[in-house]
Parts: structure tokens; C-alpha cells; sequence
């Protein structure tokens, strides 16, 4: 297993950290205040590295982080509705998205990657699927899983061109500047924003976690790591985002994962396996 694949292993380690602790803060914020306040903090870590991007790269950067900023949004407003087990496995849609979407944009589809994308996919059906439906809940993840497939076919066809910390710089600057003003247009009216400051403050520790770490450190490693991993078995390789969630969604918030969970999660793992497997074919003597 290469380098690139234990990088893009380790995020999703860490993300899969994120969603109990979003369920959790979601107790006192909203899903906007939730996502601009984490990169707001991740903006300001990020900030020297942005001032010495191109124009090129602040471009690039803009593009992805409108893009990442829709799925990170989206998801966060799900999980004020819904369980974060089941916005893993919605989340999880875009492992089968992205290959698909590739096609549409001029790809090629690998049966092996294909096999894999399902084989995650009904693993993570398996592990996480219950009930506790909720229409915009679901929707909301939904759109999230759609505009992170889009973002992780972006990014494969744009950090060729960047050095990935500069790339990850100008995205998450924009994505800082883009969710502040998000916040602010949704708090015009009330005095939400008056207390925003009060209603962060037990879970500051929590924003600063997602904004140093899950935001800015997991963006550059992202970027650092689809450098030579194509979009399609990165997608792969994400599946293993909602097996960590809910293995950490178990051990903090007691949401449920028996039998079924840990057969899925093998199933995940199988499947990011598979995706890696070299297959060698046979030669014929004499040919």
C-alpha cells in the first residue's frame, strides 16, 4: 500500500472523528454556524500560505472551496435532523456518484472500481441503514453527498497544477470568507448573531478541533494525497469515512453497532481491498 493511500486512510480516520462531534455541537449551533465558524479558524491557520498563491491557484481554489463548502454546509444541516450513522451511509452515495460522474465528464469506468463502489456502498447500507427518516434531513445529506463527488473528481483534474499547500490554502481562505458571509445574510434578521458568541462557548474546543485539524490539516493532506490517486478509487477509499463515524458514533454517543455494523465495516474494508488489488493475469507458454 502506497504512501498516497495511507494519507487519504488517515483523513478519513479523522473525519470519521467529525461526525459525532457536529452531532453534538449541532445541540447548540446551527449547521451554517457550525461550518463558517470551523473555517473561519481554518482560514486564519491557512492565511500565510494563501498570500503567496497565484492567480492560478486562487482561482483553481475558489472553485473547489464553493464546491466543498455546499457538501460541508449540507451535511452539518443534515445532522441537526438526523442520526450521524445514517448521514454516513447518504454521505457514503458519493462512492458510487463519482465514477458515474466521471463517465459523464469523459472517464472511463473500471469494472474493479465499479465492484468496489458497490461492494462499499452495501457495506455501509449493512453497518449503518435504520430508520429515523427525516425529508430534509435526508435531502440535505443527499446534496451534500453530490457536491462532495463533485469535488473529488475537481480535485484530482486541479491539483496537478498547484503545489497541494497553496491549493489547500486559497480554498480554505475562500471557503473562511464564503461561510462568514453565509452567516451573517442568515442572521440578518433576529439576534442570532448576538448570541452566537454565548452559544459557541461549550463547544469551542470542538470548533477549533474541526477547524485546525479536520478542516485545514485534512485538506491539505487531501490535496497531498489525490495528487496520484485517481478520483474514482479515492471515492473508494472515503467509504471507510462512515466506518470510522460510526465506530466513533459507538463509543461516544452510544448510537447502536452490533453484528450487523462490524460485518458492514468488513465489507468497507473489503471493498477499499479490492480496490487496491493488483491483478496479475496469466501468461500462456510461448506467447
Amino acid at each position: 500500500m502506497n504512501f498516497s493511500i495511507l494519507v487519504l486512510l488517515f483523513v478519513t480516520l479523522v473525519w470519521g472523528t467529525t461526525f459525532p462531534i457536529i452531532r453534538a455541537a449541532s445541540a447548540h449551533l446551527s449547521g451554517v454556524e457550525i461550518s463558517a465558524l470551523r473555517f473561519l479558524i481554518a482560514g486564519v491557520c491557512m492565511l500565510p500560505f494563501a498570500f503567496k498563491a497565484s492567480r492560478a491557484a486562487w482561482r483553481d481554489g475558489l472553485v473547489l472551496g464553493i464546491v466543498a463548502l455546499v457538501s460541508y454546509v449540507t451535511q452539518a444541516v443534515g445532522l441537526e435532523y438526523i442520526s450521524s450513522n445514517r448521514s454516513a451511509f447518504i454521505t457514503s452515495l458519493n462512492v458510487l456518484m463519482v465514477p458515474f460522474l466521471g463517465l459523464l465528464l469523459g472517464g472511463r469506468l473500471s469494472l474493479q472500481i465499479m465492484s468496489a463502489a458497490v461492494l462499499a456502498c452495501a457495506g455501509i447500507g449493512l453497518m449503518s441503514w435504520g430508520g429515523g427518516s427525516n425529508l430534509i434531513g435526508d435531502s440535505a445529506t443527499f446534496g451534500c453527498a453530490l457536491s462532495y463527488a463533485v469535488y473529488v473528481i475537481l480535485l484530482s483534474r486541479l491539483i496537478k497544477g498547484h503545489e497541494s499547500r497553496t491549493l489547500a490554502a486559497t480554498q480554505i481562505v475562500g471557503m473562511a470568507v464564503m461561510g462568514g458571509l453565509w452567516l451573517v445574510l442568515t442572521h440578518l434578521h433576529g439576534q442570532a448573531l448576538q448570541t452566537l458568541a454565548l452559544r459557541a462557548e461549550p463547544v469551542w474546543f470542538s470548533l477549533a478541533y474541526l477547524g485546525i485539524v479536520a478542516s485545514a490539516g485534512m485538506l491539505f493532506l487531501q490535496a497531498v494525497g489525490q495528487r496520484r490517486v485517481s478520483a474514482e478509487k479515492a471515492a473508494v477509499i472515503y467509504a471507510m469515512e462512515p466506518v470510522f463515524a460510526a465506530l466513533f458514533g459507538w463509543l461516544w454517543l452510544n448510537e447502536t453497532l452490533g453484528v450487523r455494523g462490524f460485518a458492514g465495516g468488513a465489507m468497507v474494508v473489503a471493498a477499499v481491498i479490492l480496490g487496491e488489488w493488483r491483478f496479475q493475469s496469466k501468461r500462456i507458454p510461448g506467447q
